[in-house]
């Protein structure tokens, strides 16, 4: 292993990922910028690398088995990874009502903020074992709480047939992570970055994509000892 830290982010061309990318630069690491569309990764690191940062393109698309495979090889090759992001995500088509809702919307919601998640962590999983504190970061949301979805009188937005079960799923998996985990020193946990002005809701958010990205700094920073298994916003824990 390399003792240079470093970090990949998933979906780290735009919005809270690219902000994500940036921070963990600014603390002195090593960024991979994990992203589909070559032109806006180029464009990312190019801008992240004008900044002074440590940035580096990572081909990916975690729908793809193929491509998360070369991305861990391209990894392994630079020296191993210390923190993953799993920040890619989709909100699937605008009918999310569950009477009308096409089920290969729901399908195509979990196979990104799920099933991608599982397959990218999975193909860089020995990385991590061998880094000194691993940390894995899935950005979740507060749509994903069932306590908050359910709870009389909130506003957790549209009723969401796929987008909002996705992060439920993907806060469940995560404490299955957690728990196969414990015995080891990699810390995984849920982040909610809050109602961002990002593409995915029409920039309707009411929060920038760097505040956004300040749960996922914080977690992807925790000391050894810290958390797993958790699901937070930058404030403290949330229900789930």
């Amino acid at each position: 292993m390399s003792e240079q830290r470093t970090a990949l982010v998933t979906g780290a061309n735009k919005g809270i990922g690219y902000e994500i990318a940036a921070g963990l630069g600014r603390l002195g690491w090593s960024v991979g910028v994990g992203a589909r569309d070559e032109q806006r990764r180029d464009a990312a690191v190019a801008t992240l690398r004008a900044d002074g940062i440590d940035a580096f393109g990572v081909p990916l698309d975690v729908t793809d088995d193929a491509s998360v495979a070369a991305a861990a090889e391209l990894l392994a090759e630079r020296g191993g990874l210390d923190v993953l992001v799993n920040n890619a995500g989709i909100t699937g088509s605008a009918e999310q009502l569950p009477t009308l809702v096409d089920p290969a919307t729901v399908r195509a919601a979990v196979e990104t903020n799920v099933i991608g998640v599982i397959r990218v962590t999975n193909a860089v999983l020995p990385l991590l074992r061998r880094s000194a504190s691993p940390r894995i970061v899935n950005m979740s949301s507060s749509v994903g709480s069932l306590t908050l979805q359910s709870a009389p009188g909130s506003d957790t937005g549209p009723i969401s047939a796929a987008y909002s079960p996705s992060k439920t799923f993907l806060n469940g998996v995560t404490v299955q992570y957690a728990k196969e985990l414990q015995d080891t020193n990699i810390l995984i946990n849920a982040a909610c970055p809050g109602f961002v002005a990002t593409d995915l809701n029409g920039f309707r958010g009411t929060r920038t994509p760097e505040q956004g990205a300040q749960v996922a700094l914080q977690l992807a920073t925790l000391p050894d000892g810290g958390p797993t298994g958790g699901y937070f916003n930058e404030e403290g824990p949330l229900p789930w």
